[in-house]
């Protein structure tokens, strides 16, 4: 009867290995190369630059009626602020800015809701998202003055509207993209309606609801500025809109320009803080985001 063949035996033999050397320590970076990191600082050097290039076309413009400088203009930015009358401006315009902002976000939230738990709601989803969602805010605010009459009512109501669909557009698309075995872990768990999506749906669409959010933010606060210039010329009383509006009339050109820096450093601060906290709290902190 034959042996059956057994593999040959590989031979063993030690293998001398040289006397372990502590690795070198990278050098550190020069102290340029370490402030050129810092993305605060990099952005701060594009600001300068355009303050710059701003105050030097205006020194050669030499009309201050129609370009005012960087320094005239934080001149009577600082005045205004002094008085008291742009933090009561910007009061009235964020307090109107909320409202319809956070109503916005409830019917967003509903709406989505629905789409993703009945084919009806994604069917009236996808209709009105077609319907409305190309037709600028600003255009509703006759009819919104029409059916609300001059009061906060109207400003709310084109909000709602600069809100709603973007909004609804990015919740809806995070949710379509969500997992199948998050989906299926839900549903092990008897998870159904408002429960399946607060604590399945929305964590893990959380990148695109907050990408919606800050559309929707960046929509309702030029639609405000903008509904503002119309709702405070017609009322007498307003916001920042109407605060450019009322010293355009009067010829008051580094007031205008005051303003209008205002309301981008009024969004480059939600942009920048707010949002980012929320990013650096959630997305990032959890990986979902680079």
């Amino acid at each position: 009867m034959n042996q059956p063949l057994l593999p040959p035996i590989r031979p063993e033999y030690d293998r001398v290995l040289p006397p372990f050397v502590d690795t070198p320590v990278a050098r550190a970076l020069p102290l340029g190369a370490r402030l050129w990191q810092q993305g605060a600082l990099r952005k701060g050097l594009i600001l300068a630059a355009l303050a710059l290039a701003w105050e030097g076309l205006a020194r050669w413009q030499d009309n201050d009626l129609l370009l005012p400088g960087c320094l005239a203009t934080l001149s009577a930015l600082g005045e205004g602020l002094a008085s008291g009358e742009l933090p009561e401006r910007v009061r009235i315009s964020l307090t109107v800015l909320a409202q319809g902002y956070l109503a916005g976000i409830g019917l967003a939230f509903l709406l989505t809701t629905l789409a993703v738990s009945t084919q009806l709601g994604r069917d009236l989803l996808s209709t009105l998202t077609a319907m409305f969602n190309p037709l600028p805010a600003i255009a509703l605010l006759p009819l919104a003055l029409l059916w609300f009459g001059l009061g906060t009512g109207s400003l709310v109501f084109v909000l709602i509207h600069s809100v709603l669909w973007p909004l609804a557009l990015n919740t809806y698309a995070g949710f379509q993209s969500v997992p199948e075995t998050l989906r299926l872990a839900g549903r092990n768990y008897g998870l159904t309606g408002l429960a399946y999506v607060g604590q399945i749906l929305v964590p893990a669409a959380l990148p695109s609801i907050l990408s919606g959010l800050k559309i929707g933010w960046a929509f309702a606060w030029r639609t405000l500025i903008a509904a503002e210039l119309v709702f405070g010329a017609a009322s007498g009383r307003g916001g920042l809109g109407w605060y450019i509006f009322q010293n355009r009339n009067e010829l008051y050109t580094d007031r205008v320009f005051a303003g209008l820096l205002l309301v981008i450093a009024i969004g480059l601060a939600v942009e920048t803080v707010v949002f980012a906290a929320v990013e650096r709290l959630t997305t990032r902190r959890w990986g979902m985001v680079r």
